[in-house]
């Protein structure tokens, strides 16, 4: 697909592999629409992206995407401005060593990692079919391979309370349990969300982008972070790690793809939960119901 003219929006690109992607994109001659919290690091990434054509502007909203208002405000925003959507990668993400809740009763990791991205998915559905053929990316994890969800415990706020002495000694906490579940609702999301939006030309698929030196876990704490700023010393580039994403985004060889979990530009297949359509089909209700919006 050449990106030239193209409408790419795109959570979580103010460092790591979303910024990588995003000047990736631009430098093909897409327009990028950014969503960031940070507005100093936000005006920054702005200000690195390429303008290969003339008159191609880009642009940041910012917003709190654990916050369930806000992530209905910055996509209705999105909404009223970009009439025309070509693209949607929900990238923002993170992982938390401790439980914290919102006003709106939503557990951290849960609302931004998941939450985050059936919401604004659901502000700009309406434009991305209006504009196919379109693409939807949302970045999974391989961290969903041991994961399983408790419908009973869905935002997993037992499990922090509840996180067992292997837990602890192997992960340092069971903020990566808890990481690992939101990671398998990203990939249950794009399962559930390509067989609704079937037939629309709206392609939905989702990437592991590897471990990657980043951002990412630095403001963890405890042992998890330790563990990760170790491991990054072996982790791989953002470039190496964006490079799915922007396959998943540009390239004519998945144009007609969709349903699928990629890694290193390729299909894998991911754990057995996460190709479960009654599972998939469960969290989409209860996403939706805690979301206030309709299924």
């Amino acid at each position: 697909m050449r990106m030239e003219g193209k409408v790419v929006v795109i959570t979580g690109a103010t460092s790591g592999i979303g910024q990588v992607t995003a000047v990736g994109l631009a430098a093909e001659g897409a327009r990028i629409v950014q969503v960031a919290r940070d507005r100093l690091r936000g005006e920054a990434a702005v200000e690195r992206l390429p303008r290969p054509l003339p008159g191609v502007v880009h642009s940041i909203y910012y917003a709190d995407l654990s916050k369930l208002n806000e992530m209905k405000r910055v996509g209705s925003e999105i909404a009223h401005a970009e009439p025309h959507i070509d693209v949607l990668i929900n990238n923002a993400g993170a992982m938390f060593g401790a439980l914290q809740l919102g006003e709106d009763g939503l557990e951290r990791t849960f609302a931004l990692n998941h939450v985050a991205y059936f919401v604004l998915t659901h502000c700009l559905r309406e434009r991305l079919v209006n504009s196919a053929p379109a693409r939807i990316v949302n970045t999974a994890s391989h961290a969903h391979e041991s994961a399983t969800l408790d419908f009973g415990d869905l935002q997993s706020v037992k499990a922090y309370s509840n996180g067992t002495r292997a837990e602890w000694l192997r992960y340092g906490g069971p903020g990566y349990k808890v990481y690992g579940r939101s990671k398998l609702c990203n990939i249950l999301f794009t399962r559930e969300l390509a067989r609704r939006l079937a037939g629309t030309g709206v392609t939905v698929n989702c990437v592991h982008p590897g471990f990657v030196a980043t951002r990412f876990g630095d403001e963890t704490g405890g042992l998890i972070s330790f563990s990760i700023r170790i491991g990054k010393r072996f982790a791989l580039s953002p470039q190496r790690g964006a490079e799915t994403l922007i396959y998943l985004a540009s390239s004519s060889e998945v144009a007609n793809t969709t349903g699928g979990y990629f890694s290193k530009c390729h299909p894998v297949q991911p754990s057995r939960e996460a190709q479960d359509d009654t599972i998939s089909g469960e969290l989409w209700r209860r996403t939706a119901s805690l979301s206030g919006l309709p299924d």
